[in-house]
C-alpha cells in the first residue's frame, strides 16, 4: 500500500436561519455556499419532503458541477433541525459519505414528520422561522478528495436573500475572535433532485448513537466493534495498513467497514430488494476508498448484491406458484359443485318420471266453456 499523507480538518459548523417558512412554495432550496475544510458547501432541503410526509435534508457539494470528472471528497456530517423551545427536542442526524460526480449531494430522506415540524407546539416553527444546522468534518488527502480549492465560492451563490446565516469557526480560531457572519440565500431550481436516492427511513444508520473504543483506534458504533473484533482477528492486515493513516482516518475507515459488516450481518435475503442493493452498493463503494485488503470480503459483497436478481426470481416464482395453488383449488371447488349438479339432476329426473305417471297434458289456453241446456218444444 501506498504511503499516503492524510489530514482531518476539525469540525466546523453554521446555522440556517429561514423566515416564513410556512408560506415557502418552493419544492426544494438551498443555503448559501460556505466555505467549511477549504472546501464550499451548502444545505439542501426539501420544506414539504422529497419523497413522503418527511422534511428531507441534505448535504451539498456546492462546486459539484464545476470539478472534473473523477473527483472526490470525503466528510463526516450532521444536520439538525433546532427545538427553539427546548433543546433536547432538537432533531439530529449523523452520517458520513464519499462524494463525488455521481453523488454531490448525501443526507436524509426521512428526516422528521413534516407534522412535527409545521406543528408550532413543537417549537420547531417559532416565529414562523426554521432553524437548521449543520456540522462539517471534512477528511483531506491527495487522493480522497481531488478538488480544486481555488475556486472561487462566490461564483457559486446564486438567489434572492433569505435570512441569516452564521458560520462557526474551530474553538481553537474562535480564541482568536474570528466569527464570520454570512447571508443565506434560497436558489429555486425547478429539475428533480438527483444526487440523493430515496431510501427507506432507517437505512442509513447513525454512527453517533451509542460509540465504544476499539482497541484504542477510535470510538464505533457499538453494534459494529464485536464484528469488527471478530474480522480483525482473522485479517490482521486490516489493522496493519491502517498504521500510517490519521487517528481521524482510522476512526472513519473502520467505521465503513462495520457498516459494511453490519449490513451483512443483519440483512436477510427476502430484504435485498433495489434500494437495498443500492445502499450496500454505496457503503461498499465508500469502504473501498479506505484501500483495506478487501479480497476476503468481496465475494460475500457480490453474493449479497446479486440476490436482488434471485429475490426477483424467487417473487415470481412464489407468485406462480401460488396462482396454481389457487387454480387448483378453484377446480377442486368447480368439480365438487359439478358432482353435487350431476346427483341433482339424476333427483331431478326421478322425480319427473314419477310425476309423468297418470298425469294427461292439456292444452293450458283451451276454454274452459260449460254445457248448453237443451230447449223443450
Amino acid at each position: 500500500m501506498d504511503n499516503q499523507q492524510t489530514s482531518h480538518l476539525p469540525n466546523e459548523k453554521f446555522t440556517w436561519r429561514i423566515d416564513n417558512f410556512s408560506k415557502l412554495t418552493s419544492k426544494k432550496l438551498y443555503s448559501k455556499t460556505v466555505i467549511m475544510g477549504g472546501y464550499p458547501w451548502r444545505i439542501l432541503m426539501f420544506p414539504k419532503g422529497n419523497n413522503g410526509g418527511y422534511l428531507s435534508l441534505y448535504l451539498d457539494a456546492a462546486d459539484a458541477q464545476s470539478l472534473p470528472a473523477g473527483w472526490s471528497r470525503f466528510a463526516r456530517f450532521s444536520l439538525a433541525v433546532i427545538n427553539q423551545v427546548s433543546a433536547k427536542y432538537t432533531v439530529r442526524k449523523d452520517t458520513q459519505h464519499c462524494f463525488k460526480s455521481s453523488e454531490g449531494d448525501w443526507g436524509f430522506t426521512s428526516f422528521m414528520p413534516l407534522g412535527e415540524l409545521y406543528d408550532p407546539s413543537k417549537g420547531y416553527l417559532v416565529g414562523d422561522t426554521c432553524i437548521i444546522n449543520a456540522e462539517v468534518s471534512t477528511l483531506t488527502s491527495e487522493k480522497e478528495n481531488q478538488v480544486d480549492k481555488a475556486s472561487d465560492p462566490a461564483s457559486l451563490e446564486s438567489g434572492d436573500q433569505a435570512g441569516q446565516m452564521e458560520v462557526e469557526i474551530p474553538q481553537k480560531d474562535q480564541k482568536q475572535g474570528v466569527k464570520t457572519s454570512l447571508s443565506a440565500c434560497v436558489s429555486l431550481e425547478p429539475a428533480e433532485h438527483r444526487g440523493t436516492p430515496s431510501l427507506p427511513a432507517g437505512l442509513i444508520s447513525n454512527p453517533m448513537d451509542e460509540l465504544s473504543d476499539f482497541r484504542g483506534l477510535g470510538k464505533i458504533e457499538n453494534a459494529f466493534v464485536p464484528l469488527l473484533e471478530e474480522v480483525c482477528s482473522n485479517h490482521p492486515s486490516l489493522l496493519e495498513c491502517q498504521q500510517k493513516r490519521s487517528g481521524r482516518f482510522i476512526e472513519w475507515a473502520f467505521t465503513a467497514l462495520g457498516r459494511v459488516l453490519h449490513f451483512l450481518k443483519t440483512k436477510r435475503v427476502k430484504d435485498m430488494n433495489d434500494e437495498t442493493c443500492e445502499h450496500l452498493q454505496i457503503l461498499w463503494e465508500e469502504l473501498e476508498t479506505f484501500r483495506f485488503d478487501l479480497t476476503w470480503l468481496e465475494p460475500h459483497v457480490q453474493s449479497a448484491l446479486g440476490m436482488r436478481n434471485y429475490v426477483q426470481k424467487a417473487m415470481q416464482v412464489k407468485k406462480l406458484r401460488d396462482n396454481v395453488s389457487a387454480l387448483e383449488m378453484e377446480m377442486k371447488r368447480l368439480k365438487a359443485k359439478l358432482a353435487a349438479a350431476e346427483i341433482d339432476l339424476e333427483i331431478a329426473k326421478r322425480d319427473l318420471v314419477l310425476a309423468e305417471e297418470g298425469f294427461e297434458e292439456r292444452d293450458l289456453d283451451a276454454e274452459l266453456g260449460y254445457v248448453r241446456p237443451q230447449t223443450v218444444r
